[in-house]
């Protein structure tokens, strides 16, 4: 039997902090893995792009474009469409 190891999924969010007591933020890139853990930590502190971007090259190119808007969704609903079978 071949394991075959699963695809890797990118993600683009917006890291959102605060300076100064004002909301700061760019874009950021992570695994997709990397976002869920992120999520259940801090929920909500930040606000996903895009999902399931197929390779990193991609998703860096989305981030860095300024012309994205943010995703709106939830972690639950996101893990829910990439995680089906």
């Amino acid at each position: 039997m071949r394991i075959t190891a699963e695809p890797m999924s990118w993600v683009v969010y917006r890291l959102t902090m605060m300076v100064r007591g004002k909301p700061f933020g760019s874009n950021a890139v992570c695994e997709q893995g990397e976002w869920e853990a992120m999520e259940r930590v801090h929920p909500g502190q930040h606000s996903l792009i895009q999902a399931g971007i197929a390779n990193e090259g991609e998703a860096e190119r989305l981030a860095r474009s300024g012309s994205v808007e943010v995703a709106r969704t939830n972690a639950a609903e996101m893990r829910s469409t990439t995680h089906k079978s």
